[in-house]
């Protein structure tokens, strides 16, 4: 048994195996079908929900009590805003405790009490409500100072936004679920850390993420921009997986940042915000006169805003996924080159596989809609062919 400070004990799960086990690909199968289940449930609630406070005059009607409150446009935003999230959220609720609680577990890949995944998802509701009040808040600014070009100042705004919250993250949201501590000094930790540092990126320190007091999953990341950059390492990673495992891992993440994959990946997200943004803004111009609005300004038409721009998220999902695909490809490769330890790789795939319930290969339009790593099974065909081409002396297999 492992027992954290002010966490719950669980009980430390059996090291996953560096062999590919058949039983728990078939879980992986059959939990990967129900996620997609329940995440295409979650889309019809959403747009249902929208498209009925539009439908009934409930979005009017609530528009219109709110605007009677003194404290003028913001006021109206936010109260708007904080009843339909409320009511948004409790509907939500039941398959988010399914999701979220049940499954996991049925799976075990989580060891939460029913208190504590409450206490979390609470948390996760007041931080994220408060940054999307923010966002509307601003957005709403814009529609009512800029009602031709709010949807490029929006943009604008939402790609800042972004990059401080990839700085501040590590360091305001994540401890307030999840408990970190300095890794005592080790060959693991001094290896890291030269790593980062040789590849131009020096850290604060490598950390301990404690996950094994609510999940049996593993994980690793490079977290943070600038000074706030960490080196951060799963308990359930630490516990499992040797030295060369994890320094190939952790090559990996490193990859990333020499590629500069999160501007990348900001930029391209830009692109697409940009592009869902004037969408709305075309939807906003033409539903104004139908729901009996006076401006696109009108919180009224906030639905119309949210399904025009989840419309075109959904849209642009494979396009986005593939683009990360293609990251993820060229930081496996710069894994492999530097550390050179694919037998490791392939080792620490395969346990990442039967640990997270990960399936080895899903079907393609899967892993074309939906995948923003590639697939378990091709990233271990392609080290071994890049092991293989490297002792022919032809170093070729990755993307």
């Amino acid at each position: 048994m492992t027992s954290l400070k002010g966490e719950t004990e669980v009980t430390v799960a059996a090291r996953p195996s560096a062999t590919l086990d058949a039983d728990r690909q078939e879980q992986a199968r059959s939990y990967a079908a129900l996620r997609r289940g329940l995440a295409l449930i979650e889309v019809v609630l959403s747009t249902g929900y929208l498209v009925g406070l539009l439908a009934t005059g409930w979005s009017s009607d609530l528009a219109r009590s709110a605007q009677r409150l003194p404290g003028g446009p913001v006021v109206t935003v936010a109260v708007y805003l904080v009843v339909v999230g409320a009511a948004y959220q409790l509907l939500l609720l039941p398959l988010g405790f399914y999701a979220g609680y049940k499954l996991p577990h049925r799976y075990r890949l989580s060891v939460q009490t029913p208190w504590a995944w409450l206490t979390d998802w609470a948390k996760g509701q007041v931080v994220s409500g408060i940054l999307l009040l923010l966002v509307v808040e601003v957005v709403y600014g814009l529609l009512r100072e800029l009602p031709n070009w709010w949807w490029l100042a929006a943009a604008g705004f939402l790609l800042v936004f972004g990059v401080v919250l990839a700085n501040l993250a590590p360091v305001l949201f994540l401890p307030l679920f999840y408990r970190l501590s300095p890794l005592e000094d080790s060959p693991l930790t001094r290896r890291l850390s030269t790593m980062a540092a040789e590849a131009g990126f020096p850290t604060r320190g490598v950390y301990r993420i404690h996950l094994g007091a609510k999940t049996t999953e593993g994980n690793a990341a490079l977290m943070g921009l600038g000074g706030t950059r960490r080196i951060v390492l799963g308990d359930t990673l630490l516990e499992h997986y040797d030295d060369d495992e994890i320094a190939v891992i952790f090559a990996h993440e490193v990859g990333h940042h020499i590629h500069r994959d999160l501007p990348k990946l900001l930029a391209v997200q830009g692109a697409l915000t940009l592009a869902s943004l004037y969408a709305a803004h075309l939807a906003l111009r033409a539903g104004v006169a139908g729901l009996g609005l006076g401006s696109i300004g009108d919180i009224a038409a906030f639905p119309v805003l949210a399904l025009t721009v989840g419309l075109a998220g959904l849209v642009a999902l494979p396009l986005a996924n593939g683009f990360s695909r293609h990251l993820e490809w060229a930081a496996d490769r710069f894994a492999l080159e530097t550390t050179r330890l694919a037998d490791a790789f392939i080792r620490a795939m395969t346990r990442l596989a039967n640990q997270n319930l990960l399936e080895y290969q899903p079907a393609g339009w899967v892993e074309f809609l939906l995948y923003d790593h590639p697939p378990i099974g091709k990233r271990i065909a392609a080290a071994r062919l890049f092991a293989a081409s490297r002792r022919a002396g032809t170093p070729r297999g990755m993307r």
